[in-house]
């Protein structure tokens, strides 16, 4: 990853999961990394893992939703030096419920998580990005913003919000690599909280998310992760305003 070596990106959801295997393997490439998750004990110890890959790179913990850690994220990758872009890895699922059944704190913490932290990720990063001329900006998509899947009502109309601010992003900034990098079916603790979902529709949950695990379908956090970093060796910016996917990753040098 020669183009990216030595610069920084901004990583969220860095805590656990795709997130933590992500930033390993963005680490191991050289890059320095300013690391974001709500859980701060979890965070730090992904930050040290990665300093010790040899990498520069700090923790921000709190919610990227939020505009005051948002900015700082944008400040601590601008002091690092060299900063690029990043990649919005935070997501929240609360599978189960019916819409009605959501409460409204799990209804909001969900569209915070997948649209307000990629907004303001969007509104603090991007003029810093605008100002070298181009930079890197990539989004977790899913399948489900394309879908009705009873028990995951709010999440999959979070990320089709997502996934279309993504396509304004790189209409409105196209200098800026920017493109949606969906990563398959990958155990983590989403599907542990499917597999164990509770609410209206936890039935029809359960068994489907039972059934990528019985069917051997589910990708570990290390193959997706390791996917899209082979992606961002191998011009990126054919997916500009598009998608990626894990597969797009495979067997790529």
């Amino acid at each position: 990853m020669d183009e990216l070596r030595n610069k920084t990106l901004i990583l969220t959801g860095a805590s656990r999961g795709i997130g933590r295997a992500l930033a390993l393997e963005l680490a191991e490439a050289g890059v320095n990394l300013v690391l974001n998750a709500r859980d701060e004990a979890l965070l730090n110890e992904v930050a040290s893992d990665c300093k010790n890959l040899g990498t520069r790179g700090i923790a921000v913990s709190g919610s990227a939703a939020e505009g005051a850690t948002a900015s700082k994220l944008v400040n601590a990758a601008r002091d690092l030096g060299h900063f690029y872009g990043f990649i919005q890895v935070a997501g929240v699922l609360h599978p189960g419920p019916f819409l009605w059944e959501l409460s409204e704190a799990h209804f909001r913490e969900i569209f915070a998580a997948n649209v307000m932290a990629s907004y303001q990720m969007i509104r603090f990063a991007v003029p810093e990005l605008l100002k070298r001329g181009d930079g890197l900006a990539v989004f977790f998509g899913s399948g489900a913003a394309e879908k009705s899947l009873p028990g995951m009502a709010a999440y999959c109309a979070a990320k089709a919000a997502e996934e279309h601010l993504v396509r304004q992003l790189a209409a409105e900034a196209p200098q800026i690599t920017t493109f949606i990098y969906r990563p398959g079916v990958v155990e983590t603790r989403m599907q542990q909280q499917g597999r164990t979902s509770e609410g209206g529709a936890s039935q029809e949950v359960r068994r489907s998310f039972w059934g990528f695990k019985e069917r051997g379908e589910l990708l570990s956090p290390e193959e997706a992760a390791k996917a899209l970093v082979t992606i961002l060796k191998s011009n990126p910016r054919r997916f500009q305003g598009g998608m990626a996917t894990w597969r797009d990753g495979v067997g790529l040098v």
